[in-house]
C-alpha cells in the first residue's frame, strides 16, 4: 500500500495553486499511491490572514471542494485536502476543514482542526492569531481508508498528543497530519514531533507541509514525511516542492502491536 505526501509553496492565487496541486496528485497516481495528502491552506494563503474569510465556501459546494472531487475521480485515487476554508459562523469566520475524498470523488469525510495556532514564535517577530478568523472544531475523526484507519490532525494539532490517543482508541492505524509550521518551530520541533506521536500509538503517519518564501511574505519549514508505526521515516521532501511516496507496511504494524502490546498497558483512565 502507498501513500504520498505534497509539499507546495502556496500562494494567494487559487488557479495557480490548483494547477500545482493537480501536478502532484497526477505524479502521486502515477507511482502507484492509493492515498494522497495535501498540505494545509493548499489552495489559498492571502496576502492577509483574513482573506480566507473572503474565499470561503459553503460546505459541499465550491471551487475548491470541486476540484478535489474531480481530481479524486480522474486519477482514481483518495485524496486528503489539506485544509480548506469553510464559511462557519455569523461571525464571519471559518473553518479549516481537512476533506477526504475517495477514488470515486465522493467525500470521505470532514475534519475541523481543534487547536488554533494563537502564539508569538518565541525567537522570532512572528505572530499568529488564528482563531480571529478561525473557529476551533470539536470532534476527532478517524475513518476507514484503503490504507486503513486514518487519524485526521492538522498542524498544531500535532502538539496535543492527547487528541492523537483519542484517536488511537477510535482505532487509527494511520495519521495524517496536513501543515504549514514556522521555520523556527520547524527547525526545532517538527521531526520529533511527528516520530513522537507515531512511535507512542504505532501508527504509521503522512505529514504533507507547506515549504518556502510565500507571496504574502510568510516562510514555512517543509519537510514533508512519511513515517512509519516505529518511527522510521520512509520518504522526506526536506526543502522545495514536489510529491514523495512510500510503501506501507500493514502486516508490520500488526506484528509490533502484537508483540509490542504498549497500547494494551495504558493505566490512565481515559488515556
Amino acid at each position: 500500500m502507498k501513500v504520498a505526501a505534497i509539499q507546495m509553496t502556496t500562494s494567494h492565487e487559487i488557479g495557480t495553486n490548483l494547477e500545482a496541486a493537480e501536478h502532484h496528485l497526477a505524479e502521486a497516481a502515477r507511482q502507484g499511491a492509493l492515498l494522497a495528502a495535501l498540505p494545509e491552506n493548499f489552495a489559498f494563503m492571502g496576502k492577509d490572514s483574513g482573506d480566507k474569510r473572503a474565499i470561503a465556501e459553503p460546505d459541499g459546494a465550491g471551487r475548491i471542494q470541486d476540484f478535489l472531487a474531480d481530481t479524486a475521480r480522474r486519477h482514481k485515487i483518495w485524496i486528503v485536502g489539506g485544509t480548506v476554508p469553510l464559511r462557519h459562523s455569523s461571525d464571519g469566520r471559518v473553518a479549516a476543514a481537512c476533506l477526504v475524498y475517495k477514488s470515486d470523488g465522493q467525500r470521505a469525510a470532514r475534519y475541523d482542526k481543534i487547536h488554533l495556532f494563537d502564539v508569538d514564535v518565541p525567537g522570532s517577530a512572528e505572530s499568529h492569531r488564528e482563531s480571529a478568523h478561525t473557529v476551533p472544531g470539536r470532534e476527532p475523526r478517524v475513518i476507514d481508508t484503503p490504507i486503513g484507519k486514518l487519524g485526521l490532525a492538522v498542524c498544531y494539532d500535532m502538539r496535543f498528543p492527547e487528541l492523537f490517543r483519542v484517536l488511537s482508541r477510535q482505532g487509527a492505524e494511520m495519521f495524517v497530519v496536513p501543515s504549514a509550521f514556522t521555520v523556527p518551530t520547524g527547525r526545532a520541533h517538527w521531526e520529533t514531533l511527528l516520530r513522537a506521536r507515531a512511535i507512542e500509538n504505532l501508527c504509521g503517519l503522512i505529514a504533507p507541509a507547506q515549504w518556502g518564501l510565500h507571496s504574502n511574505g510568510r516562510e514555512t519549514y517543509g519537510d514533508s514525511m512519511i513515517i512509519d508505526h516505529w518511527g522510521k521515516v520512509l520518504a522526506r521532501l526536506p526543502a522545495g516542492t514536489g510529491c514523495v511516496v512510500a510503501e506501507i507496511d500493514a502486516a508490520g504494524r500488526m506484528e509490533a502491536r502484537s508483540r509490542f502490546p504498549s497500547l494494551e498497558h495504558r493505566v490512565i483512565h481515559g488515556c
